[in-house]
């Protein structure tokens, strides 16, 4: 009987314990109302009186870090009309020449402009229960408004670019992007009326290249190539990006396509054919040179290119002849050509090389006749003024003429020549 009684205490309270559980989180729920509600009137308070706006922001800023409170279209939109006072607070201050952070005031812009698709959110979220068409409190007035406004988002971008702060003018030119895919602003319509997207995207494009973010690079990349006027530098930062990832068919493809249709510009053609000499193709990168140079004949930086490639295929006389040309052409060279100076280096290089490079060959692989020697003697006198020239012209570029002309001295006999040449190789 005791047990039985013991059994129906224990039972009643274990009742009044969760009674008291309940009642606990009752208070809690109700404590938690009152202290967002009178969060929220405070800060309506302070947005009357027009002062202390930055307290108002961050008490309603804090609200919605608790998840609870995160639905909540009166901490939402309390929140906007603070945004808004503050913008047009610091707008004014400007207008009127005044002391003002135009960076705070951008930051005030770009985060009005998520508070608002945020509530819209929230509202679209809350229609969705209800039957029937349901008017939206807020999406007029704030679509209306934001609109007008909205080329700060873009300004934005560009001024952050400006500071290079890339991260920033990166998110300023995504929101401005962004509201073309909202229903806050559908009415707006601003894939088809706004001609100034693709010009936005191709700045986030560039953004996300100077971040080296391949994934901020590739986001807007397709919106971007739309923007004619900077083609040829998406193609050179889709190049890179897609090296970055080890995408070598879209690298070698935008490389093509960029030499394809801007062959003057320096960034495509260097690379396409160092892609195609490194794959051992030398043929294709004389090709691909052969089309530079039935574009620009008189590009000297062209013309070094083939020289170079018919020096490393062992087309020594043709090459000879090629260098010949661009240094017969120095004082005729276009004031806009390509690194001239590179170009004429470069002649006086590999002219002397294609030389001693037939010498050293002959050497190796004929008798030691008399003729054959006179041969050999012949290639070293044609090849050492050049590689004199190019010394003169880059006395730091030892690793490239010291051996070469130290053989040559040593096989004509120069002896002053080859002692002086033969201490420099020795430090």
């Amino acid at each position: 009987m005791r047990g039985r009684i013991y059994n129906k205490r224990r039972l009643c309270t274990g009742i009044h314990l969760k009674c008291l559980s309940l009642l606990f989180l009752c208070f809690l729920g109700i404590g938690n109302v009152y202290g967002q509600k009178k969060e929220i009137s405070a800060a309506r308070d302070l947005l009357k009186s027009g002062k202390n706006l930055d307290t108002a922001q961050q008490s309603l800023e804090k609200l919605l870090e608790d998840s609870v409170y995160r639905q909540n279209e009166k901490i939402w939109s309390t929140l906007y009309d603070v945004l808004h006072k503050q913008y047009e607070d610091g707008n004014e201050s400007l207008y009127l020449k005044q002391n003002y952070d135009t960076t705070a005031l951008f930051m005030k812009t770009k985060r009005m402009f998520d508070v608002a698709i945020s509530l819209d959110s929230i509202e679209a979220n809350s229609h969705k229960k209800k039957k029937g068409k349901v008017k939206f409190k807020f999406r007029d007035d704030h679509a209306q408004f934001l609109n007008t406004i909205r080329p700060n988002l873009y300004n934005g971008g560009l001024f952050f670019i400006n500071k290079q702060n890339y991260a920033e003018g990166y998110d300023f030119l995504t929101s401005y992007i962004d509201c073309a895919h909202q229903p806050l602003f559908g009415k707006y319509k601003y894939n088809d009326n706004d001609h100034k997207l693709p010009v936005a995207a191709y700045w986030a494009v560039y953004c996300g290249y100077k971040m080296k973010d391949s994934k901020a690079t590739l986001h807007h990349a397709y919106l971007a190539l739309k923007d004619t006027a900077h083609y040829v530098y998406m193609l050179q930062y889709l190049a890179d990006t897609y090296k970055l990832e080890g995408d070598t068919t879209r690298y070698v493809s935008s490389l093509k396509e960029g030499f394809s249709k801007y062959p003057t510009f320096p960034f495509f053609f260097p690379r396409l054919v160092d892609y195609e000499v490194k794959q051992g193709n030398y043929k294709t990168a004389i090709a691909i040179t052969d089309q530079a140079l039935a574009k620009c004949p008189k590009s000297p930086i062209y013309r070094f290119t083939k020289s170079t490639l018919l020096l490393n295929t062992q087309q020594y006389k043709e090459c000879i002849a090629l260098c010949d040309t661009i240094l017969e052409n120095v004082k005729t060279l276009p004031k806009d050509s390509l690194k001239p100076q590179a170009a004429i280096l470069g002649a006086y290089l590999n002219a002397g090389l294609a030389y001693f490079n037939q010498a050293v060959e002959w050497d190796k692989n004929v008798s030691s006749s008399k003729r054959d020697r006179n041969r050999i003697l012949e290639y070293y006198r044609k090849a050492m003024p050049y590689l004199e020239h190019y010394r003169e012209l880059a006395p730091e570029d030892k690793s490239k003429w010291g051996v070469p002309l130290y053989t040559i001295y040593l096989n004509l006999n120069m002896g002053k020549e080859f002692d002086e040449i033969d201490k420099l190789l020795e430090k």
